[in-house]
């Protein structure tokens, strides 16, 4: 019953998603919670939150027990230093401490390269979300452009059918030759291919959308959203205020510059194996030994109650905590290391990162001129775009009086439906062409609003 009532659960949820109709910025959210790339970005966040804690740990002292078993056969050195001839066991016992106290600042700027780590990751997250984003916008609207195709589709349908019951009659009237009846006829078989591929390239972008917020691409459907562009033109009357923003706050900008800042602590760090490095160690141990087949006991030498001036010698006990106690010793020491000469490696290791900040900087001056290209593109697409728009408006308007013209000549006899036909098809591509330059400004817009730092979602 468990299983069962799992398996209802998820085939009631992806029910749930296949029958609601989805809204652009859920489209967004949903991407952006459930991507995998995402989440692997976000992992590496919390990798990069562990480098900080392992730099943190360079800091503090370190602490470690030991404890060994020993088995001796023959002879060993005994506590005192003589050799015994006798199978034996021990145990020995220690506590050790160390501190770096100085190491050419290697831990600080450690710690500071991991910090920096943390930033880029995040940065990295950003940047992966903003790609998401804009695909799913494209994707959206992709949709939406599909779905006037289709409209337009259905409407020629409409049209041609309605014109085939007037030529009918007029046919049946003795008004128009049968010949006529076949081209509608024909007219009538293309609109429904027309309808066909529509549908086909509607299913081909929900799909696709779908894909990307990872649900069940069944019934999936998005929130119809009505685009009426009344007054068109540009937000934006050049690409200076959009590239200067872009410049200073783009994630892409700020990641190369802390690539920039961490080539300099890779310096710092390499140069650090030029210093002596000084540290602090502490220890205390002890141990125990014991004659196998024997007791433990020891010899003591005292003087003699009876024979004053004489020693005598007594056997006391010396087991395990008496030993332990006797032989418990303590150590305190410092150690200086002062780097001398190691082939080399040194000076090599410090030309490597001094290389790779240069790399870092072109890196850098690369991204600007990326992100320049990128915006100056924008802007020149979102204006060819808005042109493209004005004359499919002006082509389609034309067109429209130019279809009801040729269609009152029809009527009167004054055209074929071969004419009407060459005028009908031109406006459907006019209207198609009008389609997909709307859906395009909308979108060239709102790249260029995404690199002001303005949300992709209302």
């Amino acid at each position: 019953m468990k299983y069962l009532y799992t398996a209802l659960f998820l085939i009631g949820t992806l029910n749930s998603f296949a029958q609601k109709k989805w809204t652009l910025k859920e489209c967004v959210d949903h991407a952006l919670e459930h991507n995998i790339s995402v989440k692997q970005s976000m992992l590496d966040i919390d990798l990069a939150k562990q480098d900080v804690i392992n730099a943190k740990g360079n800091f503090m002292p370190s602490l470690s027990a030991n404890a060994s078993q020993n088995f001796n056969f023959g002879s060993f050195i005994g506590q005192d230093g003589s050799r015994i001839k006798s199978d034996s066991r021990g145990n020995s016992f220690g506590i050790n401490s160390g501190v770096t106290i100085f190491n050419g600042f290697r831990n600080l700027n450690t710690y500071k390269q991991a910090k920096l780590g943390v930033e880029a990751s995040q940065l990295q997250l950003s940047i992966l979300q903003d790609d998401i984003s804009l695909t799913v916008v494209n994707s959206f609207l992709n949709i939406l452009f599909n779905k006037e195709n289709l409209k337009i589709a259905k409407e020629q349908l409409t049209i041609s059918l309605n014109q085939r019951d007037q030529i009918t009659s007029q046919v049946e009237a003795g008004i128009k030759p049968r010949s006529d009846l076949f081209d509608i006829d024909a007219t009538i078989a293309s609109n429904r291919e027309s309808i066909v591929n529509a549908e086909n390239s509607l299913d081909l972008s929900l799909l696709s959308l779908s894909q990307n917020l990872q649900v069940s691409p069944v019934d999936f459907n998005i929130e119809e959203v009505q685009i009426n562009l009344t007054s068109v033109s540009m937000a934006y009357s050049s690409t200076g205020e959009i590239l200067s923003h872009a410049l200073d706050n783009r994630a892409e900008i700020k990641n190369a510059e802390l690539n920039i800042e961490n080539s300099d602590f890779g310096v710092k760090l390499a140069q650090s194996a030029y210093a002596p490095s000084l540290s602090f160690g502490a220890g205390l141990g002890s141990s125990y030994q014991h004659k196998q087949g024997e007791s433990d006991v020891r010899s003591e030498y005292v003087m003699d109650p009876n024979n004053p001036g004489s020693i005598i010698e007594t056997i006391v006990p010396y087991g395990f905590n008496a030993q332990i106690e006797n032989n418990l010793g303590y150590n305190l020491g410092f150690n200086l290391s002062v780097p001398i000469f190691n082939g080399f490696k040194t000076k090599a290791n410090v030309s490597k990162a001094k290389i790779n900040r240069e790399k870092s900087i072109l890196n850098l001056e690369q991204a600007k001129l990326k992100l320049t290209t990128t915006v100056t593109q924008a802007y020149a697409d979102a204006k060819a775009s808005l042109k493209q728009y004005q004359a499919s408006l002006s082509s389609v308007a034309s067109l429209e009086e130019s279809f009801k013209n040729v269609q009152n000549k029809f009527n009167f006899g004054a055209a074929t439906s071969f004419e009407v036909e060459q005028v009908r098809g031109r406006l459907v591509n006019a209207k198609s062409n009008l389609i997909n330059s709307k859906y395009n400004f909308v979108f060239r817009s709102k790249v260029l609003d995404f690199y002001m730092g303005k949300p992709l979602t209302p």
